[in-house]
């Protein structure tokens, strides 16, 4: 690894299978390296697929086998900003059409427990927008969903 930060991401046992996911899902991602560990451990055996180098979107990340001690959750996601409604169905149904499931306000699950945040920009810009009622009425269009709807959240930022 010759980044200074890179993204842990805990694993029971399939790393590699996520990791090949994520690369053939998200654009700028692949698999990088498959590390077999040295000797046995808690939880595997020396041979075993212990971490896997990967990248999403181009951050560097590395999926640990470390076995069934700790579970993902709502407290660490990727954020994905997807650019129309196109990008934000086909990243949301691979994910959650693979194992995962649904979530609210754009977050979904994919089939290993990891969360996902799948946000148009036009919603990261409005909720974030300087103008408090334009973000009030995007962020309570957003409130019911679960994939986002832009042509909803374009419709709300529109209203006077």
């Amino acid at each position: 690894m010759a980044h200074k930060n890179t993204i842990c991401v805990w694993y029971d046992k399939d790393a590699l299978a996520a990791a090949t996911f994520y690369a053939q899902t998200f654009a700028d991602s692949a698999v990088t390296a498959v590390h077999a560990a040295p000797s046995d451990y808690p939880d595997g055996r020396e041979g075993d697929v212990l971490m896997v180098e990967f990248t999403v979107y181009g951050i560097p990340c590395v999926g640990l086998n470390g076995g069934p001690a700790f579970k993902h959750s709502e407290a660490f996601s990727f954020q994905i900003q997807t650019e129309d409604q196109a990008e934000t169905d086909r990243l949301w149904n691979a994910i959650v059409n693979n194992g995962g499931q649904e979530s609210e306000c754009g977050w979904c699950k994919d089939r290993w427990g990891v969360s996902w945040q799948i946000s148009p920009r036009v919603l990261i810009d409005a909720v974030t927008s300087s103008d408090k009622a334009l973000a009030r009425r995007a962020f309570n269009a957003m409130m019911p969903m679960k994939k986002i709807d832009i042509a909803t959240i374009e419709a709300a930022i529109a209203q006077a």
